[in-house]
């Protein structure tokens, strides 16, 4: 057993920055390296991608950067722990083994995308209701897109047991990508509550990549070189206490308040915090600043995990379309006013109905409403307009009122770019349950 283990998360979500991992890895030691990919629409893409595509479905920017730090896993002892596997992994698998010729050990996590299953499941009892609203599922069940079932951290820590120097996952949790090498690393139990919740609380800070080191800080002046940012990592010991730090010479800051943001983000209830594996007291454990760039923790609490699974399923919930005008000049606000009030009665003179619309001052109220109190003087304003419905004609017709305010609106309209708007497929968000033993997991390493 080592004494520690460092743990680099190099990836928050996908389109997260393309040189950060590979920094993590050539800037210093780690014995793994993390790469968050997934949030909840993105699945769907994938699940789409994939009816196109057999071979499609997974995050291809993986692709190119395992080539970047092949070298690394190969000579470092290096191991990959990733979720961009997506829903597909073999494909990914065997994508990696091609542009790495067979050089390196692959494991795959399956049994999280439980979509062909959908119906059969529905038939043996589960309602899939939403977990929040109690809605019924048979609202959506024929618009589903992907179903997706959050995974216990011990199918990665199997993986490692096999020999994987790289472990390809689908629907994994975020906090779980870290969890299951210390799991692996030090034999931690499924019923050591303690140390796993030690665990899926350390993944939890480090999920989002830099946005526990100095990324998105409330005191955004404070944070040194940001354009230099390093990454978090982990370091684990055996006993479940760990600290959150970064490579020296790296831009950022890691202080108690950088992490206590984190610890914040996505808590729901604090003291019942609920992964696969583990429920987790978020007012249990203490933190210590111990500068440079460092903070321990000690003292996570957990308790015996729920009897069931979170599933995310995504579904269609009709189209959408936006468009904005720069409108300038005196009065600006006024007319921008004016002008949304004009394309509003034109779309209902042309018979259009809407399930949903919005009007947004950009600047002045779009983010914040009438909180702020307007400047005295106001010389342009960016004008959006979107609308929401399930007739795709319609949104499509709303696209055609933008322009033509331009030269039938009032004076100063004078940005309009990209073509009209056109409609575009809403992916929605529906969480629910599933009994645990009704999940099977497979892990298999080549």
């Amino acid at each position: 057993m080592k004494d520690v283990i460092r743990i680099g998360n190099g990836q928050g979500f996908w389109g997260d920055s393309i040189d950060a991992p590979v920094n993590l890895v050539k800037d210093g030691a780690l014995d793994y390296l993390t790469l968050d990919y997934l949030a909840e629409v993105t699945l769907s893409i994938m699940q789409r991608q994939k009816l196109k595509n057999p071979n499609a479905g997974y995050a291809r920017d993986f692709i190119d950067l395992i080539q970047r730090i092949l070298p690394e896993i190969q000579d470092n002892n290096l191991k990959v722990i990733t979720n961009a596997g997506g829903v597909n992994p073999k494909a990914c698998r065997q994508e990696l083994l091609n542009k790495s010729k067979n050089k390196i050990k692959i494991g795959v996590i399956e049994g999280d995308d439980i979509f062909p299953q959908l119906q059969s499941l529905r038939n043996r009892g589960v309602t899939f209701d939403h977990m929040d609203s109690g809605r019924s599922f048979d609202e959506i069940a024929d618009k589903v897109y992907s179903a997706n079932v959050y995974i216990n951290s011990f199918t990665i820590s199997d993986s490692l047991e096999k020999g994987s120097q790289i472990v390809l996952a689908g629907r994994v949790s975020d906090p779980g990508l870290a969890l299951g090498p210390c799991a692996y690393e030090f034999g931690w139990k499924n019923d050591e509550y303690d140390k796993i919740a030690a665990g899926t609380l350390a993944g939890h800070i480090t999920e989002c990549g830099a946005q526990c080191t100095g990324g998105n800080f409330t005191n955004w002046q404070d944070v040194p070189d940001m354009a230099n940012i390093g990454y978090p990592i982990i370091e684990m010991l055996p006993d479940g206490t760990f600290s959150i730090t970064k490579h020296e010479g790296t831009g950022g800051l890691i202080s108690q308040e950088t992490v206590v943001e984190q610890v914040l983000y996505e808590m729901g209830d604090p003291k019942h915090y609920i992964s696969p594996d583990v429920c987790v007291d978020f007012t249990s454990f203490q933190l210590k600043d111990m500068g440079s760039n460092r903070v321990d923790i000690t003292g996570v609490a957990g308790a015996k995990a729920t009897d069931t699974y979170k599933v995310s399923i995504s579904y269609f919930a009709g189209y959408k379309a936006s468009g904005q005008l720069t409108v300038s000049g005196p009065q600006a606000y006024e007319k921008a006013q004016f002008t949304a009030d004009i394309i509003w009665k034109r779309l209902k003179n042309a018979g259009c109905e809407f399930d949903d619309t919005s009007t947004e001052y950009l600047g002045i109220s779009s983010c914040h409403g009438d909180i702020n109190s307007l400047p005295k003087q106001i010389n342009e304003v960016v004008l959006r307009l979107g609308v929401k419905a399930l007739d795709k004609d319609e949104v499509n017709r709303f696209g055609m009122e933008i322009a033509p305010v331009i030269t039938s609106g009032p004076p100063g309209i004078t940005g309009f770019s990209g073509g009209r708007p056109k409609a575009q497929e809403i992916v929605a968000y529906w969480p629910t349950l599933i009994p645990k033993e009704l999940v099977k997991t497979t892990v298999d390493v080549l």
